[in-house]
């Protein structure tokens, strides 16, 4: 018995309305007054198109500041301080884990 013709012709279909679908447009982004991207149509948002100057994009500072450094340095010494606070645990010891049920009874 043949297929019905729809159903023979459902793959063709699918497969042109995929290859034919172009690409969705996007919208256009737009930057705040330090050059940062952010959505056009926000509040701080510069118009479309709108660059900030090479000059001050050269006077902006590459890196943190001093005390962006620090404040990292310190939250990532704060977690190893943390880790090693933490008690020791390799589940080798019968009494790293706590009685369960069933603990009881005999293994099969």
């Amino acid at each position: 018995m043949k297929p019905p013709l729809t159903r023979a012709l459902l793959p063709a279909f699918f497969a042109s309305v995929f290859l034919s679908a172009g690409p969705a447009p996007a919208a256009p982004t737009c930057q705040d007054r330090n050059g940062l991207t952010i959505k056009c149509g926000v509040e701080g948002a510069m118009p479309v198109g709108w660059t900030l100057p090479f000059e001050e994009r050269r006077s902006k500072p590459a890196g943190p500041s001093a005390s962006e450094l620090f404040g990292l340095i310190a939250t990532i010494g704060l977690l190893f301080a943390l880790i090693a606070l933490l008690p020791e645990f390799d589940g080798r010891r019968d009494s790293d884990w706590d009685r369960q049920e069933g603990d009881d009874q005999e293994r099969v």
